[in-house]
């Protein structure tokens, strides 16, 4: 779709780059000529990502962990980076989601998703386009949000709530660091399956079947390559005057009424209660990854 070396010359930074659509979008970039920087938590994950890219591109990749939560560690990352070579462009696409019933939701839950999707992309956000400002340098940021931005969703409120407000800042920053030539848009995706954020939104196979799908007018989830293309294009230089939207990519199932988690109405407290289990050992595995 796009012609060899597209992006050569770009340096990205997509954060939670490691796995599932941040490793998917970072590789197509490589694959496109950049040279990409990807942060996460894992380290482990990171450098198996970034050996991975460089074995199959002839482009730079650096892997550092990093948690978006804390300002200072991102805005001394963001230091790092540029006191080597400017970024480009960003994508903000690191997150955390499970789904829970509102009312069994604590505030400690709402946080732990609140704090990544809505404090720490502001962060990365603020830090990298402050320093593109100070050094009168052209940018290009993505954000990777959902179709709820326009239709709310049940059962991931903290993560509804905190990605409408990226998406407010998407429209805000298009406005006012467009006059920097910043540009400043997002991808509202709707199903698109990955491994890790899969075992926390549907524990029990409850999206995983064609019914499920049937909602959206395509009948079938999305692509990764359709996720990857629309993530170059948006990068590329030639539409330089598409700022401040959010475009989704669903096959127009938000369009329909709904969204993904709307059938979960059906499921009982005792469903629920087991469904809790599955995430909660879910993230246990993945907290004793992080520590191996």
């Amino acid at each position: 779709m796009f012609k060899e070396g597209l992006l050569k010359g770009k340096r990205i930074l997509v954060t939670g780059g490691g796995t599932g659509l941040g490793k998917e979008m970072a590789t197509h970039y490589a694959s496109l000529g950049a040279d990409i920087v990807i942060c996460g938590r894992r380290l482990n994950v990171l450098e198996e990502t970034a050996d991975e890219i460089k074995s199959n591109h002839d482009v730079d990749v650096l892997a550092q962990s990093l948690d978006i939560r804390s300002p200072q560690d991102v805005d001394d990352f963001i230091d790092q980076i540029f006191a080597t070579k400017p970024l480009d462009g960003l994508v903000n696409n690191a997150a955390g989601n499970f789904i829970s019933p509102t009312k069994m939701l604590s505030p400690r839950g709402f946080d732990a998703i609140a704090n990544i999707v809505f404090h720490g992309t502001f962060y990365v956000t603020h830090s990298v386009g402050r320093r593109w400002i100070e050094a009168g340098l052209k940018g290009n940021i993505i954000s990777i949000l959902a179709t709820w931005v326009w239709t709310g969703s049940p059962y991931v409120v903290p993560s509804a709530m905190s990605k409408s407000a990226i998406n407010a800042m998407t429209k805000s920053l298009a406005v006012e660091w467009g006059p920097y030539n910043i540009r400043v848009n997002a991808i509202a995706p709707g199903p698109f399956p990955t491994e890790g954020a899969w075992a926390r939104l549907s524990p029990k196979g409850d999206l995983d079947n064609d019914s499920s799908y049937s909602a959206i007018p395509l009948g079938r989830v999305g692509e990764m390559s359709e996720l990857q293309n629309l993530a170059s294009f948006l990068m590329a230089d030639g539409c330089d005057y598409l700022t401040g939207q959010t475009i989704a990519i669903d096959g127009a199932q938000y369009i329909t009424g709904g969204g993904t988690f709307s059938g979960l109405s059906k499921l009982k407290d005792s469903d629920w209660e087991e469904i809790k289990s599955m995430i909660k050992s879910t993230n246990e595995k993945d907290k004793a990854n992080r520590n191996t």
